[in-house]
C-alpha cells in the first residue's frame, strides 16, 4: 500500500511542480521570449530573407583586350543570363579591381587580347575569372556562368569546324554523352532549401536551452540562498517529481513549437515537406526530450541568467557546421564528429532533412532515432544527479545555516 501512496504522492508533486512552472514561464519575460516569440517569430525572418533561394543579376566588370566579334558575343551571352549583369567596363585590369575594392560588382571577366585568334587558330583560348569570394553563392553565380557560356561557345565552334552534313551528325559531333542536369532533394537549387531545414531545428534546441536555463536563473534569484531546489516545502524533497513536472511543462510547450517549426515554416515559404505526419511525431518524441533533459542538465551549471545566452549563441553556429549540411559531414575530423554526439540536434537535424526533404521513411533514420532516445535517457539520468546533488547542497546549507542560528542564538543566551 506504501508503494501506491509513494507513487500518488510523486504524480501529485509533479503535477505541482508541473503547475508553478508553468505559471514562472508565463510570469518571467525573458524565458516567455525564448519559448514563445523567438520560435514563431526568428524562422519567420530567417526562411523570409532567403526566401529568393538563389541569387540573380549580380553585378561584374569586363575588361575586353580582345575588342572581337568573338570577345562581344562572349560578353553578350553573360549578359543575358540570369545570373550575372554586367554592369562596367574597365579600361585594365586595375581598374576593375578598384570597383570590386568599392562593391560596386562582385566579380571581373578579363579577355586578353589574343582571345580571338587563339581561338580559330585552333589555339586553347582563355578567359580569367576573378571572384569576390566574401559570399560563396555570388562566386558560384560568376564562376558558373562563364563555364556555362564557354561551354556553349565551345559546342558552336565544333559543329562549324566538324564538316557535318546533317542536324543529328552535328549534335552527336558537339555532345557525344548527352546529360540532363536535374538537382534532388532541392528543386530549386537554392540555399534556403538545403540548410534551413538544418536551421529550424537547432532553433528548437537552442531556444529550449536558452528558456530553461533563464527559468533556472528565475529561480536562483528567487531564492535568498541562490538554490536551484528551495528547501523546506515537502514536494521538493525527491528529485523524480521535480525533474518530471519540469519536463511536463516544457514538453507541452514544445509540443506546438515543433509542429509550427517542423510542419508549417517549410510549407508557408515552399521548402521540399516529404514526410509524414507520423514520421515526424515519431522523430519530435525523443528529440524533445533529448532537448530538454540536455537543457536541464546545463541549466544546473549556470547559476546567473546571463550565463546561458552566452554560452549558447557562442555555440550556436559550430553546431550548424557539425550538423554535416552547410559542411560536408564526411570533411569534419573525428574528434568533432564525436563533440557533436553530445548535442540532440545534431541527429534530430540529419534525420528532420531525410525524411522531410529527401523522402526517407522511418527504416531509414533509424540509427538517428536510436542514438536520440539514448541521448533522452542519458541525460535524463545525469539530470536526476545533477537535481540530487543539487538537493543535497540546498540541504547542506540549510543544515549549516540552522547550525549558525543556533550556535548564534547560545552565545546570546550565555550573555
Amino acid at each position: 500500500m506504501s508503494i501506491f501512496h509513494n507513487i500518488y504522492k510523486g504524480i501529485q508533486d509533479a503535477c505541482y511542480i508541473w503547475r508553478k512552472e508553468m505559471t514562472q514561464v508565463v510570469k518571467d519575460e525573458g524565458v516567455l521570449i525564448f519559448f514563445i516569440v523567438v520560435p514563431l517569430v526568428y524562422p519567420l525572418l530567417y526562411s523570409w530573407i532567403y526566401n529568393n533561394e538563389v541569387v540573380r543579376e549580380v553585378p561584374v566588370c569586363v575588361v575586353d583586350q580582345s575588342h572581337s566579334q568573338l570577345s562581344r558575343q562572349f560578353i553578350r551571352m553573360c549578359d543575358a543570363s540570369p545570373d550575372v549583369h554586367v554592369k562596367y567596363y574597365a579600361q585594365d585590369l586595375d581598374e576593375a579591381k578598384s570597383l570590386v575594392s568599392r562593391q560596386l560588382v562582385k566579380g571581373i571577366y578579363l579577355i586578353p587580347s589574343g582571345f580571338e585568334d587563339d581561338v580559330y587558330g585552333l589555339r586553347q583560348g582563355t578567359v580569367s575569372v576573378y571572384c569576390d569570394m566574401s559570399l560563396m553563392l555570388t562566386y558560384k553565380a560568376i564562376f558558373q556562368t562563364a563555364q556555362t557560356v564557354t561551354m556553349e561557345m565551345g559546342t558552336e565552334l565544333k559543329t562549324k569546324l566538324g564538316g557535318h552534313y546533317t542536324a543529328r551528325e552535328e549534335a552527336i559531333a558537339s555532345r557525344p554523352l548527352d546529360y540532363d542536369d536535374v538537382p534532388i532533394f532541392s528543386p530549386s537549387g537554392g540555399y534556403g532549401s538545403s540548410v534551413l531545414p538544418a536551421v529550424l531545428m537547432l532553433i528548437l534546441q537552442q531556444t529550449l536551452v536558452l528558456g530553461i536555463g533563464l527559468s533556472a536563473g528565475t529561480a536562483r534569484d528567487e531564492n535568498p540562498y541562490r538554490n536551484l531546489i528551495p528547501v523546506g516545502d515537502s514536494r521538493y524533497e525527491n528529485t523524480v517529481p521535480i525533474v518530471m513536472g519540469k519536463a511536463m511543462c516544457y514538453f507541452m510547450i514544445f509540443l506546438v513549437m515543433a509542429a509550427w517549426l517542423s510542419m508549417a515554416v517549410p510549407r508557408l515559404f515552399h521548402f521540399p515537406q516529404l514526410a509524414t505526419w507520423y514520421s515526424l511525431w515519431c522523430l519530435m518524441l525523443p528529440y524533445i526530450l533529448a532537448c530538454i533533459f540536455f537543457g536541464m542538465m546545463v541549466s544546473c551549471m549556470v547559476k546567473y541568467r546571463e550565463n546561458v545566452m552566452l554560452i549558447v549563441v557562442f555555440v550556436s553556429v559550430p553546431l550548424l557546421f557539425l550538423i554535416g549540411v552547410s559542411w560536408p559531414q564526411s570533411n569534419i575530423p573525428g574528434y568533432w564528429q564525436g563533440v557533436s554526439w553530445l548535442f540532440p540536434s545534431t541527429f534530430g537535424a540529419r534525420a528532420y532533412i531525410r525524411l522531410n526533404s529527401m523522402g526517407a521513411d522511418l527504416s531509414d533514420v533509424m540509427p538517428e532515432l536510436r542514438i536520440l532516445w539514448i541521448q533522452a535517457l542519458c541525460y535524463f539520468a545525469v539530470t536526476l544527479c545533477v537535481y540530487r546533488f543539487q538537493f543535497y547542497m540546498a540541504r547542506q546549507f540549510a543544515m549549516e545555516r540552522l547550525k549558525f542560528l543556533k550556535h548564534k542564538r547560545a552565545s546570546k543566551i550565555t550573555e
